[in-house]
């Protein structure tokens, strides 16, 4: 759980289930609640002072998002992700990530409001900087709303939660990894305006090219040893 000031801090009353699976999903993605940890509904509760309630009903979102286990009788699990199932992640974040290049290259941005693109340029421009510098909490917070809103202009909800789901997974599996380097500065991709670029374009082949890349370069990351 997260350490200092935070650590038990009342949580708000409003939308409590939201903000409780806000809270416990950040704790996730950055592997300050680590693959495999073990925890109750009551210790969370207690933990944010709430009742157990909105509580059950967050974990139980995060389980749907496939970020939890649910343990009979139990409890709950942050969930393992085997390196196989990380591999064919990225497999299916290629299919679908280049089907959407394919519609938007065919139907053109014409169906997208400006300012939808706008973000998504600002959150690149936000994500990169964090990537090169190493800044692993900051950009898994932007990555993630990059990819959101990037897919997002596909217009297909169905669409666009899957990619989130696998995006959220991916990161639970690289991030202890890259939490094994000394630095991480230069490490993470970090070509995310170039690919705004290419969609703004209508380009499939570049942002294919740039999408290959970032499997290629997330693939040889975990393979690759922590620098000592």
């Amino acid at each position: 759980m997260r350490d200092g000031a935070d650590a038990g801090r009342p949580v708000r009353r409003s939308s409590l289930r939201q903000q409780i699976a806000d809270a416990l999903r950040d704790e996730v993605l950055t592997g300050r609640m680590a693959a495999g940890r073990h925890f109750t509904v009551k210790e969370i509760a207690e933990l944010y002072e709430v009742s157990a309630t909105p509580v059950r009903e967050a974990l139980v979102d995060l389980a749907a998002q496939g970020l939890l286990e649910v343990e009979h009788h139990r409890g709950f699990q942050v969930r393992r992700f085997s390196e196989s199932e990380f591999r064919s992640m990225v497999g299916a974040r290629t299919l679908v990530v280049e089907g959407i290049f394919r519609r938007i290259a065919t139907r053109g941005m014409r169906e997208v409001e400006p300012a939808a693109v706008a973000s998504v340029r600002r959150r690149a421009e936000a994500a990169a900087p964090a990537a090169r510098a190493g800044e692993l909490d900051v950009l898994i917070g932007h990555d993630i709303r990059f990819w959101r809103e990037l897919t997002a202009l596909a217009g297909n909800a169905h669409v666009a939660e899957f990619l989130d789901r696998i995006r959220m997974q991916t990161w639970v599996y690289e991030v202890p990894f890259l939490r094994a380097r000394t630095s991480l500065e230069g490490v993470c991709w970090a070509d995310h305006v170039e690919l705004v670029g290419a969609v703004e374009k209508r380009d499939p082949e570049t942002a294919q090219r740039i999408m290959e890349e970032f499997n290629d370069h997330s693939l040889a990351l975990m393979r690759r040893p922590p620098a000592s």
